[in-house]
């Protein structure tokens, strides 16, 4: 079984850019912060490959805010 806190990372950036676009009923803004909630949740329980892996979600996610 996975890290179940990298799993919800994941799946809430993905949330997040489904917001960006007009793909789901929910404010960016907010899909933005349970993403970034997310993903320090996830980075302090995650090895040093999936840290790697939340660093570009990360990226995803500031591509979204600019």
């Amino acid at each position: 079984m996975g890290n179940r806190l990298f799993q919800e990372a994941r799946k809430a950036v993905a949330q997040a850019k489904q917001a960006a676009s007009g793909e789901i009923d929910m404010s960016v803004d907010r899909a933005i912060a349970i993403a970034k909630n997310a993903l320090s949740s996830a980075y302090a329980h995650s090895n040093t490959a999936e840290k790697a892996q939340l660093r570009q979600f990360q990226a995803e996610l500031d591509e979204l805010t600019q």
